[in-house]
């Protein structure tokens, strides 16, 4: 259940939301936010007490979001079905970019976060396994127990950490909002490709499709 908050305490999540992800939230100080709102730093604080409990309240916004699109994997029928869920997932990830960009200094400093994370991930995953047993079960692709088990997992890998390889790759131009579009699109295929080995031929040539469409 989302909580009720005044219109103050939403600017300034907005404004965190949108720093931490332009700059990277080891980068952006409670004073920076607050100049930015044209506050002074003891309001901000009267509405998040540290910079923890703002960063908590976004992630706890985020898994709320992503906790909405997740349970859509049990109705996944085809290909076109699982393309169109991963970049939902995408979408939301890039909204919520700081998470997985800063994910290691962020998980070095706070317990809470921590678990969230670990929660979030499993959850994807099993996500990504129901998706996997729905195809099986529309005769969309073929694929045994044990293998299924590990592409979920590589699935999991990918759409985690795809964001963090785009910065490596290019720093000063991935993450920026005119790429933003390219850059979910690729990860989208680069996920999906992970399934075309046991993609009946029908399904391999529609993955194909969809790839020469969207990219």
């Amino acid at each position: 259940m989302k909580v009720r908050r005044t219109k103050t305490a939403n600017r300034i999540l907005e404004t965190s939301l949108d720093l931490f992800n332009r700059f990277g939230e080891p980068n952006v100080a409670p004073a920076t936010i607050a100049a930015a709102l044209g506050m002074s730093t003891g309001n901000l604080y009267y509405h998040y007490p540290s910079k923890a409990e703002l960063i908590n309240t976004l992630l706890d916004d985020y898994v709320q979001s992503i906790g909405q699109v997740l349970p859509a994997a049990s109705d996944i029928q085809s290909v076109e079905d699982t393309w169109f869920f991963l970049h939902t997932l995408f979408e939301l990830i890039d909204a919520y970019r700081f998470l997985y960009r800063d994910m290691s200094d962020l998980l070095s400093k706070d317990r809470q976060l921590e678990r969230q994370i670990k929660s979030l991930i499993a959850k994807k995953n099993s996500a990504f396994e129901a998706t996997l047993h729905g195809l099986v079960r529309h005769h969309v692709m073929r694929i045994d127990g044990f293998d299924a088990k590990s592409v979920a997992t590589c699935m999991t890998v990918l759409i985690t950490y795809w964001l963090s390889y785009e910065y490596v790759k290019n720093p000063r131009q991935a993450l920026e909002p005119e790429h933003a579009q390219a850059t979910l699109l690729q990860g989208a295929f680069h996920v999906l490709n992970l399934l075309s080995p046991y993609l009946m031929d029908e399904s391999r040539e529609h993955l194909r499709a969809l790839s020469k469409a969207y990219l």
